[in-house]
C-alpha cells in the first residue's frame, strides 16, 4: 500500500491500540507483559526484528504467533537446522514442464512476520541469506530482486545453554536485530494459570482475534515518527553509544546503528505510554535490550563470566543523565 494513502493515526491511538493488542496477546502468554512491551516497541520501528535468546519452553513460538495473530498479519516458521540451505528460505527458480519454463517458487522468507526458530543451528551461510531481507526487506535470485511483503519483521529465537552443532551468530548479523530479549521463566501463581487455562481450553492452540490490519500497523509507525526527541535526550544516546567504544574491556563498541536504534525505540517506547514526546527513562529502557548484544567483550573477561549486559549496564550508571525539562506539560 502506497504511504500516501494510510490513514493518518494519533499517538493517542496508537497507545490504545497498542495496548489493545497486548492485552489480547496475554490471553495467549500469561504474564510478561513487560517483554510484551518491550517487543510492541520494536514492530513500531522500521526494521524491528527481534532476537529472543532463551532455555526451551519458555513460549517463545507462541509469543511470535501470538502477536502475528493479533497484528493480523502473515506469518511463517522456519525450523534452522545443519542441513538448511539458503534456498529453502528464500526459493528460488524451478522447472515447469507443462509450461517448459523456469518458474520462481517463492520460499517462506515471502511473509510478514518470519518466525526463525533456533537460527544458530544454521549455517553462516544459510543465515546470511537473512542479511539482505533484514536490512533491504528484498530478496536477489538469480540477479533478479524481489521486494517482501511490507512490513516484514524477523523474529528469530537461539538457546543459549546448547552450543554443539550450533554456530554462533556473525556481529554483522547480531546487529540487524533490533533487541534481544529473554523472557524467563513464570512466577509460580503465573505457571498455575497457565495449567488452569490449558485444562479450560481442554487443547493446546489459543485462537486470539485480530486487532489491526498491518495498514494500521505501518500508520502506528508514521505516528511514531512524530514523537519529538529533545537535542539533550539524544546527545545522552549518543554519549551512551561513545561510551561504549572507549570502555577499557569493550573490543568492538555500539555502531551508529545501535544508536539509531536507541533513538527509534525510545520514540515507540514514548508512544505506548500516549506520549508525543522522549524522556531520559524511555533510553534507559532499553540500553540493555538494544545495545548489549552489539558489543564485543574482550576475551580475556570470558574466564571471570563478565557479560555483555553487565557492560552496558557499567555505562548506563557512568553516563550523566541530562536534566530534561518537560516544555509538554
Amino acid at each position: 500500500m502506497n504511504r500516501n494513502h494510510l490513514k493518518k493515526i494519533t499517538i493517542e491511538e496508537t497507545a490504545d491500540l497498542s495496548g489493545q493488542i497486548i492485552q489480547e496477546v496475554e490471553k495467549a502468554v500469561v504474564g510478561k507483559r513487560e517483554v510484551q512491551q518491550l517487543m510492541m516497541a520494536a514492530f513500531l520501528t522500521s526494521g524491528g526484528h527481534i532476537l529472543l535468546d532463551d532455555y526451551p519452553g519458555l513460549a517463545k513460538t507462541l509469543i511470535a504467533n501470538s502477536f502475528a495473530q493479533a497484528l493480523g498479519m502473515d506469518f511463517k516458521r522456519i525450523q534452522f537446522t545443519p542441513d538448511l540451505l539458503p534456498g529453502d528460505i528464500t526459493g528460488g527458480y524451478v522447472f515447469d514442464g507443462i509450461q517448459n519454463r523456469f518458474a520462481l517458487r517463492k520460499g517462506p522468507i515471502f511473509t510478514q512476520i518470519l518466525l526463525a526458530d533456533e537460527i544458530n543451528r544454521a549455517s553462516p551461510k544459510t543465515q546470511s541469506a537473512l542479511l539482505e531481507a533484514m536490512q533491504e526487506s528484498q530478496v536477489t535470485l538469480e540477479g533478479e530482486t524481489l521486494p517482501l511483503p511490507h512490513p516484514f519483521i524477523v523474529i528469530a529465537t537461539q538457546n543459549p545453554i546448547e552450543y554443539e552443532g550450533t554456530f554462533p551468530l556473525p556481529e554483522a548479523q547480531l546487529d540487524r536485530f533490533i533487541v534481544k530479549l529473554s523472557i524467563g521463566y513464570p512466577l509460580p501463581e503465573e505457571e498455575n494459570e497457565i495449567l488452569s487455562r490449558r485444562m479450560e481450553r481442554r487443547k493446546d492452540q489459543v485462537v486470539l482475534k485480530t486487532i489491526i490490519t498491518p495498514e494500521i500497523l505501518l500508520a502506528m509507525r508514521e505516528a511514531v515518527e512524530e514523537v519529538y526527541v529533545d537535542p539533550d535526550v539524544r546527545g545522552y544516546m549518543v554519549e551512551l553509544a561513545a561510551k561504549s567504544r572507549k570502555h577499557p574491556k569493550v573490543v568492538v563498541g555500539v555502531s551508529p546503528r545501535g544508536s539509531i536504534a536507541l533513538l527509534k525505540l525510545a520514540r515507540a517506547w514514548a508512544a505506548i505510554q500516549g506520549r508525543n514526546y522522549v524522556v531520559p527513562d524511555d533510553v534507559k529502557q532499553f540500553t540493555q535490550p538494544a545495545l548489549a548484544h552489539r558489543i564485543t567483550l574482550d576475551s580475556s573477561l570470558w574466564d571471570i563470566h563478565q557479560s555483555e549486559n553487565a557492560i552496558i549496564k557499567e555505562i548506563t550508571r557512568s553516563v550523566p543523565v541530562p536534566v530534561f525539562q518537560d516544555k509538554h506539560e
